[in-house]
């Protein structure tokens, strides 16, 4: 199962990134991860919440240029080697990764939480599968 990714283009100035948290505050949307990659002009962050279709919707509402993508997300114990075994799975399916980030968190914080942009989602969400790996779902990742 993926799950939706919000990507939000911001303009790399002061407080614009503010701007976004603030809007997302006040409808009491909570972030999960975020990622940010910027360029001199404009960055993209990259999040994950636990309402995406709200969220989103609130953003686009609010003038903020933003869309969703499916990505996978996976708990991994949080431990040594707990994400080398994961990218095993990962190379044994043959499943190529875009780009990924992690978190931590959670109520009892015994799992880190991996965030994984694929070519192919519906492709590497066989192969995974097929591997024995479990991919979390949008309602696993509210109840985080």
């Amino acid at each position: 199962m993926s799950i939706k990714q919000i990507s939000v283009f911001l303009e790399n100035r002061p407080g614009m990134l503010k701007e976004m948290t603030s809007v997302l505050a006040a409808h009491k949307i909570d972030m999960r991860a975020l990622s940010i990659a910027e360029t001199k002009d404009f960055g993209i962050a990259r999040l994950v919440v636990d309402d995406a279709y709200q969220a989103i919707n609130i953003l686009k509402e609010s003038s903020f240029v933003a869309n969703l993508t499916p990505v996978l997300a996976v708990a991994v114990p949080d431990e040594p080697g707990g994400l080398d075994n994961l990218l095993g799975i990962f190379s044994d399916a043959q499943v190529n990764i875009e780009y990924m980030y992690a978190f931590i968190g959670g109520k009892e914080a015994k799992h880190a939480y991996l965030i994984f942009r694929v070519a192919d989602t519906k492709a590497a969400e066989a192969r995974l599968a097929s591997k024995g790996l479990r991919l979390m779902t949008q309602e696993d990742i509210a109840n985080i």
